[in-house]
């Protein structure tokens, strides 16, 4: 940086200033530049336990994506008979709306005053659409090869994955997209079951596992968080148990991968932070803190 003699440091003395013609360069700074610097002040300081909780979310999300493509293969195999999965669906569903109320002693359906008659009417209007359009899903993609349809599947529940709602404020959440992209997989792998019923029941259970599901384990994190964990160790055993009925290095390579989320990369994750070096000073932006809305009127 430039730097002007001493005569001319003692008789004028340099102000961080714009508005004054000074005689210095415009790249100098005096040795009080480095006083106001400031290291980490923003940092957050994690807790083990308190990641690993929050880690439940990814875990239960990637347990339903193995559990619905389990629950396909076996109706694709004929292992499991369509009216068994929908009679086991509606009352995991009855008892899952019975339980969404009971969390919060029905707060929450207060506030939005939504009735019981008017969830009702949903159900049932989702479930004659679906019905009646389940030969349609079925046909829809006959032209289509199958390995096509496995390759879309496939993205489309990484999608599902990398845009689903975790918590946290990014540009790149969207519930909406996340939702619609686990649909459509769901679409095409009904499309490649044997009949139109089983397409009917498959995006049934794709509405209940990847929609209602999410819905109720927030309420669940949010009001009864030793509930949430119960809930979390039962959902990734019936996965991996699930999965070691197709393939055993499959659940086993399943396993690990639900133990790095839930307990490595929350340590590697608080390992990290001690190498974190943020550092501000007068080059960073400048913040209006004050209240500005009264000139906004």
């Amino acid at each position: 940086m430039g730097s002007p003699s001493a005569g001319t440091d003692t008789e004028c003395r340099w102000r961080k200033v714009l508005y004054e013609r000074q005689p210095f360069p415009d790249n100098y700074v005096d040795h009080r530049f480095l006083e106001e610097l400031r290291k980490n002040i923003y940092v957050r300081h994690y807790q083990y336990w308190a990641v690993v909780f929050e880690s439940g979310v990814l875990i239960q999300q990637l347990c339903s994506v193995c559990i619905f493509v389990i629950i396909w293969w076996y109706m694709d195999e004929a292992l499991l008979t369509p009216q068994w999965l929908f009679a086991v669906t509606f009352l995991a569903s009855l008892i899952g709306y019975i339980l969404f109320d009971a969390v919060d002693l029905g707060a929450g359906r207060r506030m939005s005053r939504r009735t019981r008659w008017a969830d009702l009417k949903s159900a049932l209007v989702f479930l004659a659409f679906t019905y009646g359009f389940s030969p349609v899903l079925k046909t829809l993609t006959e032209s289509i090869s199958t390995d096509t349809i496995y390759a879309m599947s496939v993205l489309m529940l990484l999608g599902h994955l990398i845009f689903f709602d975790y918590g946290a404020t990014a540009a790149i959440v969207s519930s909406t997209l996340s939702l619609n992209m686990a649909i459509f997989a769901s679409v095409c792998l009904a499309s490649r079951l044997p009949r139109s019923l089983h397409a009917f029941v498959m995006v049934t259970f794709a509405i209940q596992i990847f929609a209602l599901w999410p819905t109720l384990q927030k309420k669940l994190k949010a009001q009864t968080p030793h509930c949430y964990v119960v809930v979390t160790l039962l959902f990734a055993l019936s996965a991996t148990v699930g999965l070691l009925t197709i393939s055993g290095i499959g659940a086993l390579l399943f396993a690990l991968l639900l133990f790095s989320i839930s307990f490595f990369c929350p340590y590697y994750l608080i390992h990290l932070q001690l190498f974190k070096d943020n550092i501000h000073g007068p080059w960073d932006e400048a913040e209006i803190k004050e209240d500005l809305s009264r000139f906004l009127m």
